[in-house]
């Protein structure tokens, strides 16, 4: 096809936005929900598995080691814990730090601590913190192979309280994301059936005087993409004032979303390119090809 034939055919598929502004309106509804729909699932889901991490970043092991243990033999094992693959940061807690630690937070018993003068019954410990809670198992078998092991101290319950609630979350959110984009789907489809309807006479007389079907459907698919184009711009519009809403609300509550390991909350200032990519290229594709597959049943005359 000459280029001025494709320039002619943009410009129908533009002109006819106008023309059938009160169809292309009524899709351009439908797929701004549909966007939002999909749009605020997928980042809740993202927003569950941050806030998950930020919790699991709260986690750590404790090993303790024997009293007679040296320190060139707790440098070699903290040398051992650093290498292993699944450990993100080895931090070296000694006995007196310990003691000190355990004196501040009962100072009601200074009396008792007196009592013991300079003997202190603690051991040096390594606090060590794993990258992926889920082989937290394997990592702590590993641990329990180096010498001189006192004890290991894990949080073991709540990593399996952890694991169970991603595993839980992913396949509900997974569910809904999927349910979502079935739903909106079907809904396009039919928006955009009834759009072509209104117009199948038009449809039918381009076919009775000889135009090809990529003919009538191009016009169709360049004003689906006009439409879909513009719901995803005003998706993302919606999107980025509700979800800074939301995160300015929580901010106010930032020390205990922290505590709580909840601070994790992704800003969207760090995914707005992904989102817009996603809105505007998904909704110009969704509202194209919806366009142009729903041409099919009214082109065979």
């Amino acid at each position: 096809m000459k280029v001025s034939g494709v320039r002619y055919l943009v410009q129908q598929g533009v002109d006819n936005v106008w023309k059938n502004r009160m169809m292309a309106f009524a899709s351009f509804c439908v797929l701004l929900v549909s966007l939002l729909l999909v749009g605020i699932s997928v980042l809740a889901y993202y927003n569950v598995n941050s806030i998950i991490g930020g919790i699991e970043e709260k986690n750590e092991v404790i090993v303790y080691f024997n009293d007679d243990t040296d320190d060139e033999m707790l440098k070699e094992i903290g040398s051992k814990l650093r290498a292993m693959p699944n450990v993100s940061e080895v931090v070296f807690y000694s006995k007196e730090e310990a003691y000190e630690s355990l004196k501040a937070s009962m100072a009601e018993y200074e009396v008792l601590f007196d009592s013991l003068g300079d003997d202190n019954p603690l051991v040096d410990a390594y606090r060590i913190k794993v990258n992926n809670i889920d082989e937290i198992q394997s990592t702590i078998a590993e641990i329990r192979k180096l010498d001189n092991i006192y004890s290991i101290r894990a949080p073991y319950d709540f990593v399996n309280i952890l694991v169970q609630l991603r595993t839980i979350l992913t396949w509900v959110m997974g569910a809904i994301i999927l349910a979502m984009v079935i739903v909106s789907m079907v809904i396009i489809s039919n928006t955009t059936k009834a759009s072509v309807y209104a117009r199948r006479e038009e449809i039918q007389i381009m076919k009775y005087v000889g135009a090809t079907d990529a003919f009538i459907r191009f016009p169709f698919f360049i004003e689906g993409m006009i439409t879909g184009f513009f719901a995803g711009c005003m998706a993302l519009v919606i999107t980025w004032l509700v979800y800074d809403s939301v995160v300015n609300i929580l901010q106010d509550q930032v020390a205990l979303l922290n505590i709580i390991g909840m601070g994790s909350i992704i800003r969207f200032a760090d995914i707005y390119i992904p989102v817009t990519v996603a809105y505007v290229v998904g909704g110009a594709l969704v509202g194209a090809v919806g366009s142009a597959i729903s041409t099919r049943r009214y082109i065979n005359v």
